[in-house]
């Protein structure tokens, strides 16, 4: 047992047992077949759905488990494991379930987090563009509103995942305060088919089956109801579903960093080109314990991140899911590369299923924050050194 799992409770390791044994079920042999069929894992969506993992922090009354972040991350930490992460996991209830949750009408909990829970509806969210990443302060896609009192949307967004299957995408534009004239963010569900919002899919080198898109809002008119929470609510709102985000993608980062350290433990101790098995000879065996030791420290990180979020403490949980997701990118992307080396030529094989991996681990590095981003937010927040910028 690792020493993380100790710290949990009976709930959660029967948890992530049978989201283990799920996982196994498909495995990456799975995932490769739906990604190089330019599909989507749909089979194992609808069954992780069934079984009540999908919808596991959502509330109970709107069909969800009622638990909470610490609970979905370990599915998709486990189902990462496996070799069969679910991305939009981070994306449809993590971000968009939770921020509805926290801060929706009724009517829109009604509407999306039943679809959500039981996986029938998926949500995407759209946050970065082209020229200002995810620096929410730079957002240039603003919502006005008519005479009528619905809204208007103009902008553009990038690299935005999943939206060819989800029903609609969160959107994070910027409204125009009466009293300052300041853009302050806000958040509207904007419809799959609605006029005027169209994608176009990027060209990625990048094998995955969440594709990537632009998005192009061009005078995007919603009802007034679109708007989620307060308008006058601002980060409180976008940080509601950031700090989960970057919860889940430490989660799907470590499951995918234990896939990777597993495949090159079985190997190391199965394959003999000597005496004895190459995992025997510390210059195998002394980085794969490294990688270890570095994996279960990013998960007790991300536990940490997950029961502040649980807690209620934001500000708690804001800085420690920047350090988790941060430290759980490193970990992987080190755990990749020493399963890799150990595996020699057949590291770079379709038949171990790793060499994917290797441009899959930057994107934990990358995305949804970049580590260079991070460091700023940790020597400003948390040592409370002077910007540059």
């Amino acid at each position: 047992m690792s020493t993380s799992t100790v710290l949990e409770t009976e709930e959660h390791q029967a948890l992530r047992a049978a989201v283990a044994a799920l996982g196994k079920r498909f495995g990456r042999d799975y995932m490769t077949r739906v990604t190089a069929a330019d599909g989507h894992p749909e089979e194992l969506w609808a069954e992780a759905a069934k079984l009540g993992y999908l919808g596991v922090n959502l509330p109970e009354e709107y069909g969800g488990g009622g638990g909470g972040i610490s609970e979905l991350s370990i599915v998709l930490e486990e189902l990462g494991a496996a070799g069969s992460p679910l991305l939009m996991m981070v994306v449809s209830p993590a971000i968009c379930g939770t921020v509805i949750s926290r801060f929706g009408t009724e009517e829109q909990k009604r509407a999306w987090l039943p679809g959500l829970a039981d996986g029938s509806r998926t949500m995407a969210f759209g946050i970065t563009e082209p020229d200002a990443g995810s620096n929410s302060h730079r957002i240039t896609t603003t919502a006005r509103r008519a005479d009528d009192g619905s809204w208007v949307l103009t902008g553009r967004k990038v690299f935005i995942s999943g939206v060819d299957i989800a029903d609609a995408t969160l959107i994070v534009g910027r409204t125009s305060d009466a009293r300052t004239g300041r853009l302050k963010p806000c958040l509207f569900i904007v419809e799959r088919d609605t006029p005027g919002f169209e994608r176009r899919q990027i060209d990625m080198e990048l094998q995955a089956p969440e594709k990537q898109f632009e998005l192009t809002l061009d005078d995007v008119r919603l009802p007034a109801e679109a708007l989620v929470g307060d308008e006058d609510a601002g980060l409180l709102q976008l940080f509601a579903g950031l700090n989960p985000e970057r919860i889940m993608t430490a989660a799907f980062a470590i499951g995918m960093g234990r896939y990777a350290l597993g495949r090159a433990v079985e190997y190391a101790r199965d394959r003999t080109v000597w005496q004895a098995p190459i995992g025997a000879h510390q210059a195998i065996a002394h980085p794969l314990a490294q990688v270890h030791i570095e994996l279960e420290l990013a998960r007790l990180m991300m536990q940490k991140a997950a029961r502040l979020y649980d807690a209620g403490d934001d500000v708690g949980a804001g800085e420690a899911a920047n350090m988790a997701k941060y430290a759980a990118a490193e970990a992987c992307v080190r755990a990749v590369d020493q399963a890799v080396h150990t595996l020699g030529g057949n590291g770079l094989t379709r038949e171990f299923g790793l060499a994917s991996l290797i441009a899959g681990s930057r994107v934990a590095r990358i995305a949804p924050v970049s580590r260079e981003m991070i460091l700023n937010y940790v020597s400003h927040q948390s040592l409370g050194l002077p910007k540059s910028y």
